[in-house]
C-alpha cells in the first residue's frame, strides 16, 4: 500500500487522486508544523554547540542517507533520470536545505523562536500568489479572507494579544535571515509543483537532500576552518540526528506528498499553525506559560486554515460533479 501511495502521489494530477489518499493528506497536514517546531527548538539550542552550516550538513546528510537506503532499488533503476535532472535537485536543495536549513540556524543566533515562526508564516502568502500567477491555481475571495484571519491569528499570538506592540517591532539580523528563508521556501514549494517527477516521494526527497549536501559542503568546510567554530560533541550529533529524522525526513516527506495531493497553496496554509504549535511546545518543553492570547490566536489561525480548506474542497467537488 505504501509503494502504491507513493507512486500515485507522483503521477496523478491533484484533482484525480483517490478519496482515501486525500483523507490521509488532510489528516497529515496538521502534523507538519508540529514536526517543524522541533527545528525551531534546535535552532535556539545550536549556538555555542554546533555552527549553522555544519548542523545543516549533518542534518541533511543523515536524512539523505536514510532516504537513499529506503529507496535504493528505485534510485538505481532511475539513475539516468536522476542524472538528467541533477541541476533541478541542486536548485531544490539550495532552496530547501541550504537557505531553509543553515539560514534558519543563523537566525537562531540572534532572534527568538517565535519570531522565526511568525516570519516563516508569511511563506503561504507568497506560495498562494505564486500558485495563482505561475501555476494557474484557483484562489477565491473567501480563501483570501482565510489568509487574513490566519495572519491575524499569527500576529495576535506573537504580540501576546497586545496589538500596540506592533509599533515597537525591531528587525534584527536573524529576522532578515528568516525573511530570506521564507522567500526560499515559497520557491521550493512552487518549483516542486512546476517540476513534476516520476520518482516516489522518498526517492525524490533523497535526491533533493543530496543536492542540498552538495551546496552545503563548501560552507561547512569553511566553518570548520574558523577558530571560533565549536568542537563537535555528542550534543551536536544528537541535534543533527533529531533534526534529520523529525523536521527533516518526516516533515519534508509528508509536505512533499500532501502537496502533490492537495496543491501547494493549500498545504502551505498549515505553516500558519507554526506560531501556535511553537507556543504549545515551548510551554511543554521549556516551561513557558500558555496564555489566553495563544488560545484566541489559535482560534483565528484554525478558522483561517479551515476556511481555505473548505472552499477548495467545495471547488474540487464542483469540478468532479461537472466532469460526471
Amino acid at each position: 500500500m505504501r509503494k502504491i501511495l507513493c507512486k500515485n502521489a507522483c503521477t496523478m494530477p491533484t484533482d484525480h487522486v483517490s478519496p482515501r489518499a486525500r483523507r490521509w493528506a488532510l489528516a497529515l497536514i496538521w502534523l507538519i508544523p508540529l514536526l517543524w517546531t522541533v527545528n525551531i527548538v534546535a535552532a535556539r539550542q545550536a549556538p555555542g554547540v554546533v555552527s549553522p552550516h555544519i548542523l545543516a550538513l549533518g542534518r541533511w546528510g543523515i536524512a539523505g542517507a536514510v532516504l537513499a537506503a529506503l529507496s535504493w532499488q528505485e534510485l538505481r533503476a532511475q539513475q539516468s533520470y536522476v542524472w538528467q535532472h541533477r541541476w533541478r535537485y541542486v536548485a531544490l536543495g539550495a532552496c530547501g536545505m541550504w537557505i531553509c536549513g543553515a539560514w534558519v540556524y543563523l537566525a537562531g543566533e540572534s532572534t527568538v523562536g517565535m519570531n522565526i515562526s511568525l516570519i516563516y508564516a508569511s511563506s503561504p502568502v507568497l506560495i498562494a500568489v505564486g500558485s495563482v500567477l505561475w501555476l494557474g491555481e484557483h484562489f477565491s475571495k473567501r480563501q483570501t479572507l482565510g489568509v487574513v484571519l490566519a495572519m491575524a491569528g499569527v500576529v495576535h499570538v506573537v504580540v501576546k494579544g497586545e496589538w500596540a506592540h506592533l509599533s515597537h517591532v525591531a528587525l534584527v539580523p536573524g529576522d532578515l535571515w528568516i525573511v530570506a528563508a521564507s522567500l526560499s521556501w515559497a520557491a521550493y514549494a512552487l518549483l516542486q509543483k512546476r517540476w513534476p517527477t516520476t520518482l516516489s516521494p522518498t526517492a525524490q526527497l533523497a535526491c533533493i537532500c543530496w543536492g542540498g549536501v552538495a551546496v552545503l559542503l563548501p560552507f561547512a568546510v569553511w566553518e570548520l576552518s574558523l577558530a571560533s567554530t565549536p568542537v563537535l560533541t555528542l550534543h551536536a550529533w544528537v541535534l543533527m540526528a533529531i533534526t534529520a529524522l523529525v523536521p527533516g525526513v518526516a516533515a519534508y516527506w509528508i509536505y512533499g506528498w500532501t502537496q502533490k495531493v492537495l496543491g501547494p497553496s493549500r498545504v502551505a496554509m498549515t505553516l500558519y499553525l507554526g506560531p501556535l504549535y511553537a507556543a504549545v511546545v515551548t510551554w511543554l518543553v521549556l516551561g513557558e506559560p500558555l496564555g489566553w492570547h495563544h488560545l484566541a490566536g489559535g482560534a483565528l489561525i484554525l478558522s483561517g486554515v479551515g476556511l481555505v480548506m473548505a472552499v477548495q474542497t467545495a471547488h474540487r467537488a464542483t469540478i468532479q460533479t461537472d466532469e460526471v
